[in-house]
């Protein structure tokens, strides 16, 4: 894990040949920079599971599927950030960045949640996806617990909002006319275990 110093301000220049000499995945905003912690085994499966299936599943529509190392465009959180999958089905567009390539037009851009991650993906984070143009879809997956949430665009104001909450379903993404089995989706991820809530009272006696 690198540390960058709080108290300095990173141009986008002096950021890009961090990244070009950096093992790690950095990111940046507004002149701060960060590297990116590593993955649980759970985030790792489900990545894996999704791609398998995506790439799977739009096999002969010349689509493409990619993970976490590739860079996407976002217009108003400038330069760019590594979502964990992306996916479109036409021809992507790249912009050079100092030498490095950032991808403009995902129509699908997936994250899993995590405990420090989740407030920001679902909020803010979404929000500034919202900036690419050609962005349609939007996967957020929970990873202790079978939960997915798919935000799909209706028009600029309009996300139809839809959750996922047992593994016997199947969601469909429009943006890759193809569909994910929950289970598939959760194949190999161990949950955690949760107890019930416990009342204060004795619900048989309570009146």
């Amino acid at each position: 894990m690198q540390n960058f110093a709080a108290s300095k301000k990173y141009t986008l220049e002096e950021y890009a040949e961090l990244e070009k000499n950096s093992e790690e995945r950095l990111e940046y905003f507004d002149g701060n920079i960060w590297s990116m912690a590593g993955a649980s085994p759970n985030h790792e499966s489900i990545v894996s599971n999704l791609i398998y299936i995506l790439k799977s599943g739009t096999r002969g529509k010349k689509c493409r599927v990619y993970g976490s190392n590739l860079r996407i465009k976002v217009p108003v959180y400038e330069p760019y950030r590594y979502p964990d999958v992306s996916a479109l089905c036409e021809e992507p567009v790249f912009e050079d960045f100092y030498g490095l390539q950032m991808l403009l037009n995902p129509s699908l851009i997936v994250e899993v949640l995590s405990d420090s991650t989740k407030t920001f993906d679902l909020n803010d984070k979404f929000t500034y996806y919202k900036s690419i143009e050609a962005f349609k879809e939007y996967l957020l997956i929970d990873q202790d617990r079978p939960h997915v949430i798919l935000y799909t665009k209706r028009d600029e104001k309009v996300w139809l909002h839809q959750e996922f909450n047992t593994l016997d379903e199947t969601i469909y993404l429009t943006s890759l006319d193809c569909e994910i089995s929950v289970a598939e989706l959760y194949e190999n991820v161990e949950f955690k275990r949760t107890e019930p809530p416990r009342f204060p009272f004795d619900l048989e006696n309570y009146r």
